[in-house]
């Protein structure tokens, strides 16, 4: 079967079908990056550590004195690999997040896996990142992490089955503490699933493509939904109208920030038209957007002022919209969609009544 670029073969008819917000309804917006954090990428141990502390020494400065209207700086969340587990580097890691209310959650990439070997990493991965500080535990004591696949084949989702080979991922998951999968969009990655701007629970027993089903968050009682299902929160996909190339064909918008392709008020227009909502609270809308931080040359963007001037521009542009801005990690982010549908109206007050209760 032929392709069509960007896997837009895939979700192009499921974008079509999504409803259409109105940004001039919104009330609040809760804003995540959720960041692919590799920064043993094409460079050996003695780099990794290199690229990190530079974070860990600019990243502070980047946010000092920004905040949004709960008075909180900005929130990033480390996806770290754990098939990557360098203890100096994880000590980094958790000085950035002592200083900036930064949080790390699990990445892993996996190929030709199988369920044992899978669930093993898991946990050998939470105990290593719970030795240093990191992931957090719910009321009854277990410990509960965030996702993303990182050959962003969640549940064996590629359409030829490569890059995880593990059917029951979605079960594991959940079996090992996961409390939401942030991997979608992949596009213009053949993984893409086809659903996007979607908040819903996953049924447990879906592999493949399948991993697409499920109700959308709302849909049921929250508790019933998510006893079955693991919850899958994704970021912005579709056109980006005022982004055209050639002045004509209008380019694709993926939540996706990069040195090439950095924030901009243009790019958060589309992501406020194409973030998803929960129906019980119409008016709010969840941004979660991703990148790959470690690399050089997004990492400038983050910490060079490009990102500094985009958050400033947005606490105005937001403020004269009449939306309050809300700066989330992954975790508080599931926290907030959670109290969406259980019927929060302060949305400042649901991350934090919320959060550890999932």
């Amino acid at each position: 079967m032929m392709r069509l670029p960007r896997a837009m073969d895939q979700w192009l008819l499921p974008y079509w079908r999504r409803p259409r917000h109105d940004v001039n309804a919104l009330k609040a917006v809760f804003l995540a990056v959720c960041d692919h954090y590799e920064p043993h990428h094409q460079t050996d141990a003695a780099g990794a550590l290199k690229r990190v502390r530079r974070w860990r020494k600019d990243y502070p400065r980047s946010i000092q004195g920004l905040t949004d209207d709960a008075g909180r700086e900005p929130r990033h969340t480390f996806f770290y690999p754990i098939e990557q587990v360098d203890g100096e580097v994880l000590k980094e890691l958790g000085g950035i997040c002592e200083g900036t209310g930064s949080e790390v959650e699990v990445h892993l990439h996996h190929a030709d896996d199988n369920a044992t070997h899978l669930e093993a990493v898991l946990e050998e991965g939470k105990a290593r990142f719970v030795e240093h500080g990191f992931l957090h535990r719910d009321a009854e004591g277990q410990v509960r992490y965030g996702f993303i696949h990182g050959n962003w084949a969640i549940g064996n989702c590629h359409p030829k089955g490569a890059k995880c080979g593990v059917q029951e991922e979605l079960a594991i998951l959940k079996r090992t503490g996961c409390y939401a999968d942030f991997t979608m969009p992949s596009a213009p990655d053949v993984t893409q699933l086809p659903r996007v701007n979607a908040l819903y629970h996953a049924p447990l027993s879906a592999s493949g493509r399948a991993v697409a089903m499920g109700p959308d968050v709302g849909a049921h009682a929250f508790a019933e939904a998510e006893r079955s299902g693991l919850l899958m929160v994704q970021g912005p996909l579709g056109w980006a109208w005022q982004r055209r190339k050639w002045g004509l064909v209008p380019k694709v918008e993926n939540g996706d920030l990069t040195g090439v392709h950095p924030p901009s008020t243009t790019r958060l227009h589309d992501w406020l038209r194409l973030a998803p909502r929960v129906s019980q609270r119409p008016d709010w809308a969840f941004v979660k957007l991703h990148t790959h931080g470690a690399i050089p040359r997004t990492s400038t963007m983050f910490l060079d002022g490009v990102m500094r001037h985009f958050h400033q521009r947005l606490r105005t542009l937001l403020g004269e919209m009449g939306i309050a801005l809300y700066y989330v990690t992954a975790r508080e982010m599931a926290a907030a969609i959670k109290a969406a549908a259980c019927g929060q109206t302060d949305p400042a007050r649901s991350i934090q009544t919320l959060m550890d209760k999932r």
